[in-house]
């Protein structure tokens, strides 16, 4: 085991509260209070086994009837480690278990999402649920992508 490597261990937890200040600082833009309305489906978070440091997180919401990971993040001092892959499989298992055909995200981090499926949604084919269409820095200082990935139920 590389030395640098932490031992994370992975929970669930009631609501997205304790994952607000992470994503932030973790460049994630998050508001409690989203104009569009949200309905809170699970989250999840990551820590260090060692610290008990929150090292990662992840939300997963429905607005509209179609489910949206509302945030994922890790701490750079585990990127590399796998967190974001874990953390999104997981979120992925639920929407499927919940009977999902799809999830859409906003991704920051396009490349991260596209290997694992998630292809791009052009802009006048994307949900209007997101805020970022109507933020005045979208396509000035910032670029994301909303990005969607088809899913099933995993087999019995």
């Amino acid at each position: 085991m590389n030395a640098n490597r932490k031992m994370v261990i992975y929970s669930e937890i009631p609501d997205e509260r304790p994952l607000l200040r992470f994503f932030i600082d973790n460049g994630l833009e998050y508001a409690e209070d989203d104009e569009i309305a949200t309905d809170l489906a699970k989250c999840w978070k990551a820590e260090d086994a060692e610290s008990g440091k929150l090292v990662g997180g992840c939300v997963l919401s429905m607005r509209e009837g179609r489910f949206i990971c509302d945030g994922i993040a890790t701490d750079p001092s585990v990127r590399g480690q796998r967190v974001g892959e874990h953390l999104l499989k997981t979120m992925l298992d639920e929407a499927r278990a919940r009977g999902a055909d799809a999830l859409y995200l906003v991704a920051r981090a396009p490349g991260f999402f596209a290997k694992y499926g998630f292809s791009p949604v052009p802009r006048e084919a994307a949900p209007t649920f997101f805020e970022c269409f109507s933020c005045p820095q979208y396509g000035i200082s910032c670029h994301p992508e909303v990005m969607r990935l088809a899913i099933g139920r995993k087999e019995e």
